[in-house]
């Protein structure tokens, strides 16, 4: 994909069974309920490692993952605008998330729309 994807670490469902200490269902679970956000990347479905905190799914990631949803993102446009500098926010989106920036995100996403 892009250049910003390849800045990541990736972790493979089996990876994310292993270091959140779940079943691969409940992974699954995760996932389908947009806690987490996957895509494929050579085939195999993938979440990028910083959207992980404490072992556990980033908080604020999931309200942000739905406002992306609402604007008419697939999981690919949103996994790219939340790993990719976003010249508003002067990082990126996950970034300025895990920074704390929640309801900053939250208003440039809405403005996609």
């Amino acid at each position: 994909m892009t250049d910003a994807f390849s800045q990541h670490d990736w972790l493979t469902i089996p990876d994310l069974v292993d270091r959140l200490g779940m079943a691969q269902g409940r992974v699954r679970r995760l996932i389908e309920d947009k806690h987490l956000l996957a895509v494929r990347r050579d085939g195999v479905l993938k979440v990028p490692e910083v959207f992980l905190e404490d072992d556990a799914p980033l908080g604020d990631l999931r309200g942000t993952i739905f406002v992306l949803a609402d604007d008419g993102f697939n999981d690919d446009q949103a996994m790219r605008w939340l790993l990719e500098v976003d010249d508003s926010l002067g990082t990126a989106p996950i970034a300025a998330l895990r920074a704390g920036r929640k309801a900053e995100v939250r208003r440039v996403a809405q403005a996609l729309a």
